[in-house]
C-alpha cells in the first residue's frame, strides 16, 4: 500500500454522474481510514475560480487551478478528487504530467440519456440553441483516449460504476482493500 497520495480525476459531461460517485468514493475511502477532499467543479467555480467565464482560456485556468491544488493536495498524502467536466483532453494530460499520481476517470453517457434525465432542461435549452457554449452541445468536450478507468452511466448502477472504480484503485494499491481495513481493527 502506498502512504502517497494520489490525484482521481473525474471528467465527463454535465449530468453524467461524475459528483455522485465522486462523493460516494470519497465516503468509501473515508471509512477505509483515508484523508480525501473533493474539488467539484460547481464549487471551485464559486470560490477558487471566480470571475471566469466559459471561454476555451478561461475553461483551461479553471482546470489548471484545479490541477494545482490536487498536486498539492496528492504530495502531502491526500486522496485529490476532482469532479469537474474538464473538456479538453490537453489540459487534463497538462494535470497529468504536472500532478503525478493520477487516475483518469471517465463517466461516459450519451447525450440522449443526459437529456432525458435531465430534470433542469439545461441540455433541452443547449440544443434549442437557447444556452451557448454548453460543453458537449455547442461547445466541445474531447474524451480521453486512455483513461484508467470508465464507466458508464447510461448501461451501469452507481454501485456497479463505483466498483469498478474501487476495484481499480485497491489492484493498484492506491487503496487499502476491505479486507487489509478489517484486518486493521481487528488488531
Amino acid at each position: 500500500m502506498t502512504t502517497k497520495g494520489v490525484t482521481l480525476w473525474f471528467t465527463g459531461l454535465s449530468g453524467a454522474g461524475k459528483s455522485t460517485l465522486a462523493n460516494l468514493l470519497a465516503e468509501e475511502l473515508r471509512r477505509r481510514g483515508m484523508n480525501v477532499e473533493i474539488l467539484d467543479g460547481d464549487e471551485v467555480r464559486t470560490n477558487l475560480s471566480k470571475g471566469l467565464g466559459f471561454s476555451k482560456e478561461d475553461r483551461d485556468t479553471n482546470i489548471k487551478r484545479i490541477g494545482y491544488v490536487c498536486k498539492l493536495l496528492s504530495r502531502n498524502g491526500v486522496v485529490a478528487i476532482s469532479a469537474a467536466i474538464s473538456p479538453y483532453r490537453a489540459v487534463r494530460d497538462f494535470n497529468r504530467e504536472h500532478i503525478g499520481n493520477f487516475v483518469e476517470i471517465y463517466v461516459r453517457c450519451s447525450i440522449d440519456a443526459l437529456t432525458r434525465r435531465d430534470v433542469k432542461g439545461l441540455y433541452k435549452k443547449a440544443l434549442a440553441g437557447e444556452i451557448q457554449n454548453f460543453t458537449g452541445v455547442s461547445d466541445p468536450y474531447e474524451p480521453p483516449l486512455k483513461p484508467e478507468i470508465t464507466v458508464d452511466s447510461e448501461r451501469q448502477s452507481v454501485q456497479e460504476s463505483l466498483q469498478s472504480i474501487l476495484e481499480y484503485l485497491e489492484r493498484h494499491q492506491w487503496v487499502p482493500t476491505h479486507a487489509s481495513v478489517d484486518e486493521r481493527a481487528r488488531r
